[in-house]
């Protein structure tokens, strides 16, 4: 099966409809899968919804689908730094389910593992647990999340050899191995792509069973917020 693609476009050819749910990976600015962004705001596919962590800034990452008005609704744990994101979310435009950081990272594993759902004591009594069904372990209340089953993943990670085995560099892993999981498709784009055999397996993140579509390609590497001494 090939899994080796030339573009970001070729690879989400045929998997985009208006109204999907879309997991992505990446913290911050950290691990964002850039290229495979783009290409989704340059098809046009509209009315998304999209699971993760943050939303990019204004004119990166995610960001950029929010400028052009192609998400409906955000699931995410962290909603700073993109004043578009919250001009969106306080005039309507904008759907927010907000999630505990470790809830949102364990839906998105649960959804891979084929768990439907599972109970975290993580905001209980707070807005988070408004609707949801609580039960009790041990004298003690928990809250039922569900596992998200996403339409597609899109992840970034460093290295990957041709069937799909990936490894991540450093921090850039975060969201990106349970977003991975988490899809019915999943389309990673990676720095470098290698012949099978040459990667260690102990050195392996994420097995290529989970990797549906690959591509290489050049990616910026950004940095938050730049913080130098005075000379």
């Amino acid at each position: 099966m090939k899994k080796v693609y030339g573009s970001a476009d070729e690879a989400l050819d045929g998997l985009l409809h208006d109204g999907m749910l879309i997991a992505a990976g990446g913290f911050g600015l950290c691990g964002i899968p850039e290229l495979l962004i783009a290409a989704i705001r340059d098809s046009g596919v509209k009315d998304l919804t999209v699971a993760s962590n943050n939303a990019g800034v204004d004119d990166f990452g995610l960001g950029l689908l929010l400028q052009t008005k192609q998400v409906k609704k955000m699931m995410s744990s962290y909603v700073g730094e993109n004043a578009e994101f919250m001009r969106q979310y306080l005039s309507g435009e904008l759907e927010l389910e907000f999630n505990p950081q470790g809830t949102l990272a364990e839906r998105m594993r649960a959804g891979g593992a084929g768990i439907p759902g599972f109970y975290t004591k993580t905001g209980y009594g707070t807005q988070i647990a408004e609707g949801k069904e609580v039960k009790e372990f041990g004298g003690e209340p928990y809250i039922l999340e569900r596992g998200i089953f996403a339409d597609l993943s899109i992840v970034k990670a460093w290295k990957a050899d041709e069937t799909g085995n990936l490894v991540f560099r450093k921090t850039a892993r975060n969201f990106n191995p349970p977003a991975a999981m988490c899809g019915k498709v999943c389309v990673v784009e990676v720095e470098e792509i290698v012949k099978p055999g040459e990667l260690d397996p102990d050195q392996i993140h994420l097995p290529g069973v989970f990797v549906h579509r690959l591509i290489q390609g050049e990616h910026e590497k950004r940095i938050e917020k730049r913080t130098v001494r005075e000379a």
